[in-house]
């Protein structure tokens, strides 16, 4: 039986998949790590965006959620605890997401994408309580599901964003 522990800066250090999984250190935020989470995802967006151009991000996207994966998998496994709320590499890669594909927009926009996604990554209404519940465990399934309720949250923010857009 695999007893459940807090993940500190040893914890974070001591294998690339925590690092990774612990959104570089911003998931030991002791107050709202997944919050704490997009708004690194924000701050790092701003920078590697137009580094990167759109082709190169979409391609950061897919590679980080694939290593995502595997890193949400592994330290949840070592923190045993199936979903804990200091992995925000979830909230990271979802959060991406969401700006890569609602952009062009300005602070305003970008500030309502935020409070969107976390509102839907907080309260989880309908599919994204769906695979939150659905996807547990300590395999790849998962960590599969650790990315997913946040991909799901993501969706919901975008298509609020898109009808907003739409009506506006």
């Amino acid at each position: 039986m695999t007893v459940a522990r807090r993940a500190d800066a040893r914890f974070l250090l001591a294998h690339p998949a925590h690092f990774i999984a612990l959104g570089l250190g911003s998931g030991l935020s002791p107050w709202a790590p997944g919050t704490a989470g997009t708004l690194w995802a924000w701050a790092s967006f701003v920078v590697l965006q137009p580094l990167l151009g759109d082709a190169g991000f979409g391609l950061l996207i897919a590679a980080s959620t694939l290593v995502g994966w595997w890193a949400c998998t592994l330290t949840a496994r070592h923190l045993g605890v199936s979903d804990p709320g200091q992995i925000v590499w979830d909230e990271v890669v979802a959060f991406w997401l969401v700006l890569w594909l609602a952009m062009p927009m300005g602070l305003g926009g970008q500030c309502a994408a935020f409070v969107l996604f976390r509102f839907f990554d907080m309260v989880k209404p309908g599919p994204v309580a769906w695979a939150d519940r659905a996807f547990k465990g300590f395999g790849p399934r998962g960590g599969f599901g650790i990315l997913l309720d946040d991909f799901l949250a993501a969706f919901c923010a975008l298509l609020v964003i898109a009808l907003w857009r739409f009506w506006a």
